[in-house]
């Protein structure tokens, strides 16, 4: 999601007579999904197919971290890039910058800034190593510019572009709005609470599971509850004993499995509210103007709190099943979308790249 606009964004800017070709080869490390599974992802976001594919898989961080490094390195040896690009916080974001820094090769980290302050969250270290490293920071709000400021990163480096989360958003929404995926689960618009949790504070541990459950079963009370769940997900809510203090109603509650890329969209689109543990989902609902409980103590995206449409509620039961009544009285959260959250992050990322550094 945050790679699909800068091929685009690369691809329109070959195409123009500026005439300094960019040349990219993109890199699936197969951290989270092997290219099969994936491949449903490439095609909703239009993503040509990887040049290379690395084939991680799952494991440990320090496992996923050194895999990655090492398949990473053999690729810049052989490719004499002259820049990495890496997005995000993940280990495979981690892994690629520390493989080129080792073999001094210039940097770019794209949502550069996001802070947490939490560093008992493992994306927390990987996002404070590369931005440590990077020789391009290309943040997404004011907030995060100021974060780089403060640990001492020059300020020739830091890029304010905006979001581009917002530019695969915006994109996609045209299309999504046309799915079905409401029809097929028998739900109606802003009729439904639409709900994904996967980090492992949550999801692997019971009391944390116990408390999001409660409240699940409170607020399915009001308005029918739809889970994507990923497999893990699952297969704690199992482990936990947790499936039968759910709802049995499908009519209430429908715990499915994941879905496309765009499918989820047309779920968003058409929710009453969203409550997740992803930070891409807070930036998500902020631009769609939905309110979102974040099943979270911690966010490194405030400008989603102070400007937005999230709200915290961490894994309390009590404040989750409030603030989503405060939702259906009609008091949710009513946000502005940020500043530069308007699709084109991915071009402004590619003006400062260009070999004729057009800046932005």
């Amino acid at each position: 999601m945050k790679i699909a606009p800068i091929i685009r964004a690369i691809d329109r800017h070959n195409t123009s007579e500026q005439g300094d070709f960019i040349e990219p080869a993109l890199v699936h490390t197969g951290q989270h999904y092997d290219y099969e599974m994936s491949k449903v992802f490439f095609e909703d976001l239009e993503l040509p197919e990887p040049d290379i594919y690395l084939g991680v898989g799952s494991g440990t961080h320090a496992e996923q971290t050194g895999k990655t490094m090492i398949e990473i390195e053999k690729v810049l040896i052989k490719e004499t890039p002259d820049l990495v690009v890496v997005v995000g916080d993940v280990n495979s974001t981690l892994a690629g910058a520390l493989a080129a820094a080792k073999l001094n090769i210039a940097i770019a980290h794209v949502e550069a800034g996001l802070r947490s302050f939490d560093r008992e969250m493992p994306e927390e270290i990987n996002r404070l190593l590369v931005d440590a490293i990077s020789d391009y920071l290309f943040t997404h709000s004011p907030d995060a510019d100021e974060n780089l400021k403060k640990e001492g990163i020059p300020h020739e480096k830091i890029f304010f572009v905006g979001n581009v989360m917002a530019d695969s958003l915006l994109y996609n929404k045209p299309k999504a709005e046309h799915y079905r995926t409401l029809d097929r689960f028998g739900l109606n618009k802003e009729n439904y609470a639409l709900l994904t949790l996967h980090r492992p504070s949550n999801v692997d541990v019971r009391e944390s599971m116990l408390n999001i459950v409660r409240a699940l079963a409170q607020i399915s009370q009001e308005l029918p509850i739809i889970f994507p769940a990923h497999p893990r997900t699952q297969q704690r809510l199992k482990e936990f004993d947790l499936l039968n203090q759910l709802p049995s109603s499908s009519h209430q509650f429908l715990l499915i499995e994941p879905l496309s890329y765009l499918d989820f969209l047309n779920l968003e689109i058409a929710a009453r509210f969203v409550m997740t543990d992803s930070g891409g989902i807070q930036e998500e609902t902020t631009v769609l103007g939905i309110p979102c409980l974040t099943l979270r103590n911690t966010t490194e995206r405030p400008i989603t709190i102070s400007q937005g449409t999230n709200t915290l509620v961490g894994n309390d039961t009590e404040a989750i099943v409030r603030e989503a009544l405060k939702i259906l009285a009609g008091e949710g959260k009513e946000g502005n979308c940020p500043e530069l959250w308007d699709g084109k992050a991915a071009e402004r990322i590619v003006r400062v790249l260009s070999p004729k550094g057009a800046g932005i």
